[in-house]
């Protein structure tokens, strides 16, 4: 989306970039994009198109990335990488995204995947990891960061919350040789850890022990007992629950011969207190809730390549659904060095972020002002419709006395 790499490419071969090697990089800025990303027939008519665009607020008209155009569409589009495995070295998946059209409901994220068919490629195809934002409503405001291990996709247990507003951010993972990662936001860490502890793409390394581990006999759970010492007071259990109301007349039109024998109605007794019971007291033999004790779980077999996921990458892409289009992708960089994605973004994006977020301002400002301006209109205008109707009742008046 910029000149900062000078002519756009799509690497057919990896080469040293000041010390890093980058797989892929892509601005979308020499013009020939479109012979570069191939555009899926994966959902046939409700694949959604694709325009260069700068954007509504920006900071530099010439740095355009791809834009998702018509709403409720599937947005499926892929472009060739060399291929290449991230074992033994770091691995850093980086781009940009701005939801410029205060997205509600869609998808925002890339994926890294093997070499297929891309005129088909879509939600169905095969892929090693994805990464990015995802939001629809309220419910739905995260950072995916899912990777496929043997077969099967894991989705990080995590909750990552993504930037929500119209503005242009920069989305990091960082894969390291050690089985950690990091997830960064505009270059800021938002989450890091283990793959082992944040995916469940091992088993556990231990487990419950078997339920013929049980809980011995002097295991006491109770946090409270009852007080041995509190006695119910003598005469407890002689107070009724209930008493005759002692208020109650028999009504003088009663006849006992026709009516019955009158009895005045029972009433709640104010004295009665409920079933006695003593009062509870810390227990002083309580040991805690039982759990039966880890083991180690045999089905675990560790794996010190778990970071690497990507094993014969062909294809980087998105593969979307978007009820709200207006979203734009740009700055896509694959490579092995995090400090050389971070210098790229700081001096390449950054400081167009902060002009952008200007010109949003300015913008934001003067309709704010346009719009205070309108209501001290609309006021003005009905005080002085006010005054024009006290005008009209007071010659009204000044008539009626005439006559």
């Amino acid at each position: 989306m910029s000149t900062r790499f000078g002519q756009t490419l799509l690497l057919l071969s990896l080469f040293a970039a000041a010390g890093a090697e980058v797989f892929f990089q892509e601005d979308f800025d020499d013009g020939k994009w479109e012979s570069r990303w191939v555009k899926s027939k994966f959902k046939s008519s409700d694949e959604g198109p694709w325009e260069l665009s700068a954007g509504k607020n920006y900071g530099d008209a010439n740095n355009k990335g791809i834009k998702t155009m018509t709403d409720y569409r599937w947005y499926d589009i892929s472009a060739k990488t060399p291929s290449f495995n991230n074992k033994g070295k770091k691995l850093v998946l980086q781009y940009t995204v701005k939801h410029e059209q205060n997205l509600d409901c869609g998808g925002g994220y890339i994926k890294l995947a093997p070499m297929s068919d891309q005129s088909k490629w879509g939600g169905d195809s095969e892929y090693s990891i994805m990464f990015g934002p995802d939001i629809c409503g309220y419910s739905t405001k995260k950072v995916h960061v899912i990777f496929t291990y043997k077969g099967k996709n894991h989705l990080i247990k995590k909750e990552i919350k993504p930037e929500t507003d119209e503005l242009t951010h920069i989305y990091t993972l960082i894969l390291n040789p050690d089985n950690t990662y990091e997830v960064q936001i505009d270059l800021n860490k938002v989450e890091s850890g283990s793959l082992l502890e944040d995916w469940d793409m091992l088993p556990p390394q231990e487990d419950q022990g078997p339920q013929g581990s049980f809980k011995p006999d002097d295991w006491d759970e109770n946090e409270e007992i009852d007080d041995p010492k509190d006695k119910k007071p003598d005469g407890w259990d002689d107070i009724p629950k209930q008493i005759v109301d002692p208020d109650a007349k028999k009504p003088d039109d009663w006849d006992d011969e026709s009516d019955g024998e009158w009895e005045a109605p029972m009433i709640d007794n104010p004295k009665y207190q409920g079933e006695w019971k003593p009062k509870r007291i810390p227990n002083p033999a309580y040991k805690g809730k039982w759990e039966a004790p880890e083991i180690d779980n045999p089905d675990f077999v560790d794996d010190a390549e778990l970071y690497n996921v990507v094993k014969d990458n062909g294809l980087v892409g998105f593969e979307l659904w978007q009820v709200k289009a207006g979203s734009i992708f740009d700055n896509i960089l694959v490579c092995d060095d995090p400090a050389y994605a971070k210098a790229q973004a700081e001096k390449n994006i950054v400081p167009l972020q902060k002009a952008e977020k200007e010109m949003k301002q300015k913008k934001d400002d003067e309709e704010a002002e346009q719009r205070k301006k309108e209501d001290d209109d609309r006021k003005a205008k009905e005080a002085a419709d006010d005054d024009d109707d006290d005008d009209d009742e007071d010659d009204d008046d000044k008539k009626k006395s005439e006559l």
